[in-house]
């Protein structure tokens, strides 16, 4: 049998059913998975009570991870597809490197992937805590954290004259250029970076091993070394040379550390102590 709808309520229908599958679609994720590192900090920090239910493993290591307390209070995974899809997510978190035939596979099962992108400016915090909030339907929680990280970025950063030489240099002569995160704390916190403005790097990007004889020659204001493992490693020996334990900022040199990796608000506080070293610096007789 054929019913028929005049126009105008054939309109209201339609209407009303597309309203009805908008809502469905708005609906925020009930079961949130994280599966890295920086996705699992933004998640915790704007997540509902609840709503994130798995994490990485690496989140509850404090080597890595800014939040190690907090992260112990979710189910870790580690990452791989057949462990995060019996979670039953309907939302998963990932980074821009993350393995993409894992993420692949999730998606090919139905599961909704959302990839969150490198930070690499400070610039860059605030857009990444809105898109996770958006993510989970939790755009007041992240607006506000993201405000308030505009007003400390502004109150911490350091602009103009004096820009005291620093230099990263982590095991095997690891260092930060350009374009990096490490790089952006140190230009907002008023230091000038000898990978990144140097002579001596010549403003390489990236990171990249910076020859001891060079950081030496530099003779920078303040060094930044890595934080040693618990173990030793031959990695890690050219951090004890006697080169570079003769420059006079080996005596009081910054350490990197959780804090420096991911575009979160956790970063204010390797930014905060690079504007606490510099103010020092500035405030000091010459060295020479």
């Amino acid at each position: 049998m054929w019913v028929c709808v005049p126009p105008s309520s054939a309109i209201r229908l339609a209407a009303a059913l597309a309203l009805a599958g908008a809502a469905v679609l708005a609906d925020p994720p009930a079961r949130v998975v994280s599966m890295n590192l920086c996705t699992d900090q933004l998640a915790m920090l704007v997540a509902a009570p609840g709503q994130l239910v798995s994490i990485s493993e690496l989140a509850s290591n404090p080597m890595n991870s800014a939040m190690p307390e907090a992260a112990r209070a979710y189910p870790a995974n580690t990452g791989g597809a057949e462990e995060i899809f019996l979670t039953r997510p309907d939302l998963v978190l990932a980074g821009t490197y993350s393995n993409p035939a894992t993420l692949a596979m999730l998606e090919r099962l139905g599961i909704r992937v959302a990839r969150i992108g490198l930070t690499t400016r400070l610039a860059e915090v605030p857009e990444r805590l809105r898109q996770t909030g958006r993510l989970l339907g939790r755009e007041a929680r992240a607006e506000a954290l993201a405000r308030t990280f505009e007003r400390d970025l502004a109150r911490l950063s350091r602009g103009g004259p004096p820009r005291p030489l620093a230099a990263f240099f982590y095991a095997n002569g690891y260092t930060q250029g350009k374009g990096t995160l490490s790089d952006d704390i140190l230009t907002h916190a008023g230091f000038a970076n000898l990978a990144g403005s140097g002579e001596a790097a010549r403003g390489r990007s990236g990171g990249f091993d910076l020859a001891l004889e060079e950081l030496v020659m530099a003779d920078p204001d303040l060094l930044i070394l890595s934080r040693p493992y618990p173990k030793t490693s031959r990695a890690e020996e050219i951090l004890a040379h006697p080169a570079l334990r003769a420059l006079p900022a080996a005596a009081a040199p910054a350490l990197s550390g959780p804090d420096w990796v991911c575009g979160t608000p956790l970063v204010l506080d390797a930014l905060a102590e690079m504007t606490r070293r510099r103010d020092a610096l500035a405030a000091s007789p010459d060295r020479n």
